[in-house]
């Protein structure tokens, strides 16, 4: 079984969509097997978001993330990477599908209230990031 990463960004959280979130999760047989809200500090957000750095949105997208709480999931089953990914919509929600969660709740490209990881091996190391292998309940 496969596992990847899933925030609930701070507008998600804030909007009151968590439960609509989970229920897509849900309907579409993705298992969550770790969860929990946290504030993210600016150095976790550092840290989590580092390989963007250089990139000229590294402060704002910072700045967005330690903005309010966020809910971090550990997500698993087959495919699961590819099907959440699929499911979230594109990270410019005026390109995401329609029925993505993107295309349904987001409000601008920083504003899009999920994330997850695009790969087995980002998604092993945000794991880590969030939570010890005593959470997750597999």
């Amino acid at each position: 079984m496969e596992k990847t990463l899933s925030i609930i960004k701070p507008d998600g959280v804030s909007r009151k969509i968590i439960g609509e979130v989970i229920k897509r999760l849900e309907e579409n047989s993705i298992n969550i097997i770790a969860m929990k809200m946290i504030h993210m500090t600016k150095f976790q957000a550092e840290g989590f978001y580092a390989v963007h750095r250089e990139r000229p949105f590294f402060d704002s997208l910072i700045s967005f993330m330690i903005s309010g709480p966020v809910l971090v999931m550990v997500l698993e089953g087959e495919d699961v990477i590819g099907r959440y990914r699929k499911l979230m919509g594109a990270t410019d929600y005026k390109n995401a599908d329609e029925g993505t969660i993107r295309k349904d709740f987001a409000t601008d490209i920083e504003k899009n209230v999920v994330h997850g990881s695009d790969s087995g091996e980002s998604a092993n190391f945000e794991i880590g990031h969030f939570f010890s292998a005593l959470e997750i309940v597999a």
